[in-house]
């Protein structure tokens, strides 16, 4: 059936034009094609860690990385966040999509790379083994070839976005000032925009390099421009997830921030200084390249630019939740409304632990990890790994898991299926990755355990091979139930969604005004609980910081023998 050309939601209340509605169908959908991917690629690597290469082999397991993190961290999140970027532009600024034919084009190249990337990666195992190709390796042409497909159709959605941006504000679709998700969405598109643009900077040149038609480049400026892409990527990662936190809290208890002008102040904060966190990649560069001084202001002040804007998103997103719930009559005590919680709702549950556990986890291990001195301790460890799982994965793809479960009936019109295997999937791939991240980190930190290196434990054959101590064995249990959880619950959530598109009950108007309708009371409440909240999780912060500068006075005793 032909969509109209718009429609109001009759839930939220917000403009659906269907230029707008069928990119962000089909860019969300794409992302879960290679969610599902990626979930399977991580199988092979969990195996070789937990069993070892006799049974996963290292050239299976360095295949298996390079696949597992090009779908994951690159065309999962990216192509949702392309989908959220278009809900922002369109539906919340009540606006045509500009340029749809463009808008078009961008999604078949990012199509076009990813699928090119999954192909090569199949095909020629041998020459993709490293996820970061760090120059003097050199890849076959049509592997930098198809990154920059990808780049160039991430490129024109971002242009498609702003177009759209300028319409709407010329306009004046959405009233004084912009609306809070739409003010996070233009951060994570400014920040898409010098992302691109330094891994165009990066690609292109080793592009021409692969043809011959460079004679060589330089290594180290290849890994700055690189981590200019690589990391900051992860920085839009973390702009986009925080957009979804507050839908999420609108969404599902009707909650909204105490302050919006304290929220946007601390997504400006991201585009001063996010991107500053890039340079922890490169700390331990033995080369000199970062001078003393420059690494120390960096890292020991402008990169706590950020910090600050994160800081003050951990309070407003819970307060926003709070402020919901209260209004709803939840008011006795610190803590009812947060017990009286709608926690069957699968979108709740996703924001409340994406908030805690990328906080816990994710966040409180960035700071650290980007600190110099604790950097020599982390750098090139599993605890790396463990970081980012707990950012871009209980962060960052919980959030969009959870958004998904609004999209379904919102967007595609149709209930999800199986409520309460849905009201559990959260649970199973938030703690599932909650203890693999743990574990990780603890490898990483106090066992030195190296990343991405597919003979942990017999070293090759080499002689100065060692024996780790027993509690390594018992860490990468965690990690091996950790790991399965999460890929259980990982397929429950790509079950769920597909299942919801194939076989999910079509939702009239009034069922969706019944079940989904957003309604925001008076939130004019002071959020108790959250202040109290906010002080123990800055006690765990400063216990956290203090305990791995301990561990790193350990690492090293001076004067002993």
């Amino acid at each position: 059936m032909a969509l109209p050309l718009e429609r109001t939601c009759p839930a939220t209340g917000l403009k659906l034009f269907s230029a707008a509605e069928t990119l962000v169908r089909w860019n969300a959908v794409t992302a879960v094609v290679f969610l599902l991917l990626g979930f399977l690629w991580v199988i092979p690597t969990t195996l070789n860690r937990v069993l070892g290469p006799e049974v996963v082999s290292a050239n299976l397991y360095y295949q298996a990385t390079f696949l597992h993190g090009w779908n994951m961290l690159i065309f999962w999140i990216l192509f949702f966040e392309v989908a959220l970027l278009y809900f922002a532009a369109s539906a919340i600024l009540k606006t045509p999509l500009a340029l749809s034919r463009l808008a078009w084009a961008g999604f078949w190249l990012m199509l076009a790379g990813a699928i090119l990337i999954n192909y090569l990666g199949m095909a020629q195992p041998l020459s993709f083994l490293p996820f970061t190709p760090y120059v003097p390796l050199k890849a076959p042409p049509l592997f930098y070839l198809a990154v920059l497909l990808f780049a160039i159709g991430a490129i024109l959605a971002v242009l498609v976005f702003f177009v759209t941006l300028y319409r709407a504000w010329k306009e004046k679709t959405y009233g004084p000032s912009m609306p809070l998700a739409a003010f996070g969405a233009l951060t994570a598109a400014i920040l898409a925009t010098t992302t691109l643009l330094s891994g165009a900077i990066a690609f292109i040149p080793a592009f021409l390099w692969s043809l011959g038609l460079l004679p060589n480049l330089d290594p180290l400026w290849w890994r700055h421009t690189y981590w200019g892409f690589g990391h900051g990527a992860q920085q839009v990662n973390l702009a986009a997830m925080v957009t979804a936190w507050y839908l999420l809290a609108l969404f599902t208890v009707g909650g909204t921030t105490p302050s919006e002008r304290l929220s946007r102040m601390a997504f400006f904060l991201y585009l001063l200084g996010i991107n500053l966190g890039s340079a922890h990649h490169l700390l331990t560069e033995p080369t000199g390249a970062l001078s003393s001084t420059w690494t120390w202001v960096n890292t020991g002040y402008l990169i706590h630019v950020a910090v600050l804007g994160s800081l003050i998103h951990a309070f407003s997103v819970p307060a926003a939740v709070e402020r919901g719930l209260r209004a709803k009559g939840f008011t006795q005590g610190l803590f009812s409304w947060l017990f009286r919680g709608p926690w069957g709702n699968p979108g709740f549950v996703s924001l409340i632990l994406s908030v805690v556990l990328f906080g816990l986890l994710g966040g409180v291990s960035g700071v650290t990890m980007g600190s110099y001195d604790m950097n020599l301790k982390w750098h090139n460890t599993l605890a790396v790994v463990g970081h980012f799982k707990g950012t871009v994965v209980v962060g960052t793809s919980l959030a969009f898991m959870g958004l998904t479960y609004y999209l379904l009936p919102l967007l595609f019109r149709r209930r999800v299926i199986w409520p309460r295997l849905a009201a559990w999937q959260p649970w199973l791939f938030g703690i599932g990755m909650a203890l693999l991240s743990l574990a990780m980190m603890r490898l990483g930190v106090v066992y030195g355990l190296p990343r991405r290196f597919g003979d942990t434990f017999s070293f090759g054959g080499n002689p100065f091979a060692f024996q780790y101590p027993p509690e390594v064995a018992s860490l990468l249990a965690v990690m091996g139930i950790g790991g399965t959880l999460a890929l259980a619950g990982g397929l429950l959530f790509v079950l769920l969604a597909v299942g919801t598109l194939l076989w999910g009950k079509p939702l009239s108007e009034d069922e969706l005004r019944q079940v989904y309708a957003v309604r925001v009371e008076n939130t004019e409440t002071t959020p108790k609980g959250t202040y109290l909240l906010a002080l123990v999780f800055l006690a765990f912060f400063l216990g956290y910081y203090l305990y791995n500068h301990w561990l790193l006075s350990q690492a090293w005793p001076i004067g002993t023998r």
